[in-house]
C-alpha cells in the first residue's frame, strides 16, 4: 500500500527490514519473500536501478520455485526490467501460459496475473516497434479485464478494464505514437475505472501522457498532466529520475508555462 500511494521515501525506509525478515522466514512463507522482492524490484525500476531492479525480480522467481501463481507474480516485475527482446516478450508469455487456459475455471486472481503478463509482454513488443503484436496482446488482455472488472487489485495487479486502457496509451506513447495516445487517455480518465486505480499507477500514466503531448508539440498540455501528477503523487514526479526527464524536456521548450518553471526550480532542473 505504500509503494500504490507512491510514498516513495518511506518505503525506502521499511524495506530493508522487510526483506531481511521475510528471507529468514523463506521456507516457511514463499509468497511473502516473492511479495517483498516484487515491491522491492518496482520501487528500484521508479529510481531509475535497473540493474538492482532486475537483481531483485530475479530472486522473487526464484523464491517461487515452482508455484505457477507465485511465478506470475514474481514475472510481472521481471517484465519491467528485461530489455526489449523476442525472448523478453517469450518469458512474459511462457509465464501467462503456465497459469493454464483461459477458461471459465479460472479465478479473477488468475486472469488479473495473466492479463497483466499480456500488458507487459505487450509493452515489450512496443519498445521493439511491433505494433501488430501489441494489438493482438492487448485486445487479448481487455477481453479477460472485461471478466475481472474494474476496481480490484488481485495480487497487487490493479489489473481491469482502465489498466488495459493505460496499457494501450503507454505502449503508443513507446511506438511514437503520441496522438493516438492522448485520444485513448481522454477516453480513459473519464471513466470509474480511472478512479480506482492506484495513485501510483495514475500519476505513472500521467508522466506517459506528458511525453505523449511532446510527441505532439504541445508543451502546454505536458505541462499540465505534470503538474497533475504532482498533486497527486510527488514523489512520482520528485523521485523518479525518468519523471525529471521529462519536467526537463517540457521546461526547455520556449512555449513551455510558467507553472512548469516553477516545478523545475523546485526540483533543481536548470
Amino acid at each position: 500500500m505504500t509503494y500504490q500511494h507512491a510514498r516513495y521515501p518511506r518505503l525506502i525506509e521499511l524495506l530493508p527490514t522487510l526483506v531481511t525478515r521475510v528471507h529468514r522466514a523463506h521456507l516457511r512463507d514463499p509468497a511473502a519473500v516473492v511479495e517483498a522482492y516484487r515491491v522491492t524490484a518496482a520501487l528500484l525500476v521508479k529510481l531509475g536501478e535497473g540493474s538492482l531492479a532486475w537483481l531483485a525480480a530475479d530472486r522473487a522467481v526464484s523464491a517461487a520455485d515452482d508455484d505457477r501463481v507465485l511465478l506470475a507474480c514474481a514475472a510481472i516485475q521481471l517484465g519491467q526490467v528485461l530489455p526489449a527482446s523476442a525472448r523478453a516478450k517469450s518469458v512474459m508469455l511462457a509465464a501467462a501460459h503456465q497459469l493454464g487456459p483461459d477458461d471459465a475455471k479460472r479465478s479473477p486472481g488468475e486472469l488479473s496475473l495473466r492479463g497483466s503478463l499480456l500488458v507487459q509482454a505487450a509493452l515489450i513488443a512496443a519498445r521493439a516497434g511491433d505494433d501488430r503484436v501489441v494489438a493482438e496482446l492487448l485486445d487479448e488482455a481487455a477481453g479477460l479485464a472485461a471478466r475481472v472488472g474494474d476496481g480490484h487489485d488481485h495480487y497487487r495487479t490493479a489489473f481491469g478494464p482502465a489498466a488495459v486502457e493505460l496499457g494501450r496509451v503507454a505502449a503508443a506513447v513507446e511506438l511514437g505514437d503520441g496522438p493516438q495516445a492522448i485520444r485513448w487517455h481522454e477516453e480513459v480518465i473519464g471513466r470509474d475505472g480511472w478512479r480506482w486505480l492506484p495513485v501510483e499507477h495514475r500519476a505513472a500514466h500521467l508522466i506517459d501522457v506528458a511525453r505523449a503531448y511532446l510527441q505532439t508539440n504541445d508543451p502546454t498540455n505536458a505541462a499540465r498532466v505534470l503538474l497533475r501528477a504532482d498533486r497527486i503523487a510527488p514523489a512520482e514526479i520528485r523521485h523518479r529520475p525518468a519523471a525529471r526527464d521529462v519536467v526537463a524536456q517540457v521546461v526547455r521548450d520556449p512555449d513551455a508555462p510558467p507553472t512548469i518553471h516553477r516545478l523545475a526550480v523546485a526540483l533543481g532542473i536548470g
